[in-house]
């Protein structure tokens, strides 16, 4: 039985073993190709691989939907299902199983998971095709696919802190191998080190994290780090204080709930790419782009936004940590935003828009508002794989061309991609009815309510501003790619067409999710415009799940605010289109006159030459001359190895070498003066 965080009781735990198939079958199915790759060490036909890789996630969606529906039968206070798959880790009093856990949170984003993972491994079938290579490419390119997908679900579904933990990690390692896929492009083998290296950075401080909880934990008598076990004595919890150094700001006595929720906040920053450690993410274009839309929609960059739903129970007891997680996100939505204005690669532009995107699923988790964030990350999830499988069509059609600059004129040569990605960028944009607009509108409407956070208005006029600039720069992408005139060369637009049915069918599918997916999660207020009974909104769903309390608004500032961000979406659309559109020839004029402003945003504000000028390089050297040189070199092995063979070998050594001189004659010589020294020793000791 677990409290459900609003003092109405207990919840629940019913026991399920269908559970633990949702992360085994894509494991297996991973496993499965592993043991092909090392074992038979010979081509394996490719419809086994495509039946094997598809399969697992498909059923596993199967799965998930038989235990959703499970779940929605239930009372509101008893939608929790558990599946104990066997005891992992005990020491002392402390005992964490490999566990998995089925609630309302869960099963949201495992419908995600697996049944977004699922279309981009459809997908995947036909953009991979070309793949030929001798090393078994093809098969290992799904082995790293289904691995990831399992990884994800063990994050998602973990019952404690160390099966997320698991899981975690697994998506870091997984995004490392896929991202340097195409390893021997040694800029593909660099991306793929640093979303290693720069996610290993975030993952110390959820480290930090649970250790504290841990300790905090055992001290109570409960050493436990399983999320019901939490948040049943998350009250003992908040009422512990630490000192911390008087260079941090604020006193020094800080709750313990926010320096824990702080440090885990650490590990969500670098999982999911918001300020400082979102580098990483656009690098991540590197892969293939089955991997791109993965990363980005179903899997890994999401991991962060999850913890702190799942934690919300600490996060309502941490008012500081909330808040730091609000503004964080809401500066990395402005700052990433203006970055993909004046990308021209299409991946790039759709990489910067996703660090956008999650700034606003943080923004609206520092306010408070969980439901709202995981409303976002669902509908985002829909659209964003939309755009990025669709960049991948037009990518395919241009014979992995990247560049908008050599693009233009496609929406006749490839009329369904151009429909299907128009729908994503009017859904990201928050065109009034699409998926986009539902959730966008609780993530800033949040930000207008939330007097708990300070500056929360100014978080709000940063989301608007936000959402203008969304609109402005996908309808730039979408009309540099597919309007006007062609800039290909003459013999890439001869073979320009339409991929494969396997890739362009998910995109149909996705497009009517994007369209559609805002049904679930709609306020009072649209499911009475709507017609939609408000008793299947996502946020009475989420009850007793998530610590969070429902936002009181009339409907006229609701409906004022949806018709701001509705401005400010046109404005970003007009401005678009009045610049590539109507007056193609404008930008360029516009580039030149703004100069070095133009190059900044271009580049990124050089914060990866920041980055690598202020810490790369001092470490490299540092590493170099300090710990290669004088520890590792000179001191381990100079001193320590070198050093110590040295003196044996300037001392005994010397002189017992000539006790070795291979002669047998002269080792039984040695063998009788040997046993005659004994045997008088002997003698005149008695």
């Amino acid at each position: 039985m677990v409290d459900d965080g609003h003092g109405a009781g207990t919840v629940a735990a019913q026991a399920s073993d269908w559970i633990r198939w949702i992360p085994l079958l894509p494991l297996f199915a991973a496993a499965a190709h592993g043991v092909l790759l090392a074992f038979v060490r010979r081509a394996v036909t490719r419809t086994l691989v495509i039946a094997i890789s598809v399969t697992a996630p498909f059923v596993a969606f199967l799965v998930t939907c038989r235990l959703f529906f499970q779940l929605v039968d239930l009372p509101a206070d008893q939608r929790l299902l558990v599946d104990e798959l066997f005891p992992w880790i005990g020491a002392g009093s402390f005992n964490a199983g490999l566990s998995l856990m089925f609630d309302p949170l869960a099963a949201v984003l495992t419908l995600v998971v697996t049944g977004v993972g699922t279309l981009i491994h459809v997908y995947s079938i036909g953009y991979m095709d070309d793949d030929h290579r001798e090393d078994g490419g093809f098969q290992r390119f799904f082995c790293y696919l289904n691995l990831f997908t399992a990884a994800m679900l063990f994050l998602v579904l973990g019952e404690n802190l160390l099966v997320m933990f698991l899981g975690w990690e697994g998506v870091g390692l997984c995004s490392y191998l896929l991202i340097g896929f195409w390893y021997g492009d040694r800029w593909n083998a660099y991306c793929g080190m640093k979303a290693f290296v720069v996610n290993r950075i975030g993952d110390f401080g959820f480290l930090c994290g649970i250790f504290l909880l841990f300790w905090a934990m055992a001290d109570l008598g409960h050493a436990s780090v399983s999320f019901p076990t939490l948040k049943e004595h998350i009250a003992a919890l908040a009422e512990r204080t630490v000192t911390v150094p008087a260079w941090l700001p604020g006193d020094t006595e800080w709750r313990f709930t926010t320096l824990v929720g702080l440090a885990l906040f650490v590990g969500a920053v670098g999982k999911s790419a918001q300020i400082p450690l979102y580098t990483w993410l656009p690098d991540a274009m590197a892969g293939p782009t089955p991997v791109s839309a993965l990363i980005h929609a179903a899997t890994m960059v999401t991991a962060g936004v999850y913890m702190v739903c799942r934690m919300s129970f600490l996060y309502a007891e941490a008012p500081g940590a909330s808040a730091t997680i609000a503004w964080t996100g809401g500066v990395t939505a402005l700052f990433a935003a203006t970055m993909a204005i004046a990308q021209t690669d299409i991946k790039k532009v759709l990489a910067y828009s996703t660090v956008s995107q999650l700034g606003y699923m943080f923004l609206a988790a520092g306010c408070g508002a969980y439901t709202a964030a995981m409303f976002h990350v669902t509908t985002h999830a829909f659209f964003k794989a939309l755009l990025f499988l669709g960049s991948g069509s037009v990518i395919l059609a241009m014979h992995h061309e990247q560049d908008t600059d050599k693009m233009g004129g496609l929406r006749k040569r490839l009329p369904l991609t151009h429909a299907v990605f128009f729908v994503g960028v009017l859904a990201i944009a928050g065109f009034p009815g699409l998926s986009g607009f539902f959730s966008k509108d609780e993530v800033l409407l949040s930000a207008w309510l939330a007097e708990a956070v300070p500056g929360h208005k100014t978080l709000y006029g940063i989301g608007l501003a936000t959402a203008a600039i969304t609109a402005f720069y996908m309808l730039r992408v979408h009309a540099r790619t597919f309007w006007g005139e062609s800039r290909a060369p003459r013999e890439v637009q001869a073979h320009v067409e339409e991929p494969a049915a396997t890739v362009t069918s998910p995109l149909v599918v996705l497009a009517v999710l994007s369209v559609l997916g805002g049904a679930i999660g709609l306020s009072q207020l649209w499911g009475d415009l709507i017609g939609i009974p408000h008793s299947n909104s996502l946020l009475n769903f989420f009850q007793g799940v998530v610590t969070e309390h429902p936002h009181q608004v009339s409907h006229s500032t609701e409906l004022a605010l949806a018709g701001a961000a509705v401005a400010a979406m046109a404005v970003g659309f007009a401005f678009a289109y009045w610049l590539y559109v109507a007056s193609p020839r404008l930008p360029a004029t516009i580039r030149g006159g703004l100069g070095p402003v133009f190059r900044l945003v271009r580049d990124k504000y050089y914060i990866d030459e920041l980055y690598d000028a202020v810490i790369v390089r001092p470490l490299v050297r540092f590493s170099d001359r300090v710990l290669f040189r004088w520890i590792d070199a000179g001191l381990i092995d100079g001193l320590g190895a070198n050093g110590s063979a040295e003196v044996v070998r300037a001392s005994a050594g010397r002189v017992l070498k000539y006790a070795q001189s291979g002669l047998t004659q002269g080792y039984l010589f040695a063998m009788v003066v040997g046993t005659v020294a004994v045997v008088a020793w002997l003698v005149f000791e008695r």
